[in-house]
């Protein structure tokens, strides 16, 4: 779990980024954050990661201060997190199976085999079967975003980021993505997060959802509850299309 205590970011200047944000990120659930741009998701996410120190408040990764942490305790934490790069940010000169096992090479002690092992382990995971050797170049943006995944999690993470997973795919590569994300997310117990723009993410794997409007923390709940809401800044980003005024038209009829 991350607890997210009264967070504020500014960079210089009386105005903040990040206005007080308080909230709570479960482990082995998907954790999304959506809101339009400029509304303060990446910033926050960088804070989560470790990225950007806060200006004030706290974060908390699984009863454990950030702040409170020496040096060296910071750094083990963030080698106990997962990264999925928004345009999977693999090596070109290095294949599949290389830059699955670079985390291992650079974080553990393993011998080559071992990290090979591990390797196509995760491999096997994702469904990456015989791509061992190929180079990105050579491979879908789907099984790219796959072999994201794989070197995130071929660590064992105790908490998995995701920055816009989907970006540049069809839309049934980005359900099968998203559901990828999550079955990870509970079969390894992970706390995930989940930076996002896409409603078909939260539609398909919004277990827990915090909306950023102008850096406030403007409403927060499930897939589940998003469609029945009253926050008009809500409504305004779910329902931008007309698709989604349909479903939200039919959730309210579904419930009266």
């Amino acid at each position: 779990m991350i607890e997210v205590k009264d967070l504020k970011k500014g960079f210089g200047g009386d105005e903040l980024v990040l206005k007080g944000i308080s909230t709570k990120f479960e482990k082995g659930k998907t954790n999304l954050i959506i809101g339009q741009s400029g509304s303060g998701k990446t910033v926050f996410l960088k804070c989560l990661l470790g990225l950007f120190r806060p200006t004030e408040g706290r974060i908390v990764y699984d009863g454990e201060a950030y702040s409170d942490l020496s040096s060296e305790k910071q750094r083990t934490l963030r080698e106990q997190m997962g990264m999925v790069f928004q345009g999977s940010a693999l090596f070109d000169s290095m294949t599949v199976e290389e830059n699955i096992m670079f985390p291992l090479k650079m974080f553990t002690k393993q011998r080559k085999a071992e990290r090979r092992e591990r390797a196509n382990e995760v491999i096997k995971r994702v469904n990456l079967i015989n791509a061992n050797n190929k180079l990105p170049s050579e491979i879908s943006g789907g099984m790219q975003k796959r072999v994201a995944i794989a070197r995130a999690i071929v660590n064992n993470p105790k908490y998995l980021f995701c920055d816009e997973p989907n970006s540049g795919l069809d839309p049934r590569t980005a359900t099968l993505i998203d559901n990828l994300v999550q079955e990870i997310t509970h079969e390894y117990d992970i706390t995930t997060i989940i930076n996002t723009h896409d409603m078909n993410s939260v539609m398909e794997i919004g277990e827990k959802i915090v909306f950023l409007q102008k850096g406030h923390l403007a409403w927060e709940g499930s897939k589940d509850t998003i469609f029945r809401t009253d926050n008009e800044d809500v409504t305004n980003f779910v329902y931008s299309s007309d698709l989604f005024k349909k479903v939200r038209e039919a959730v309210i009829k579904e419930h009266q």
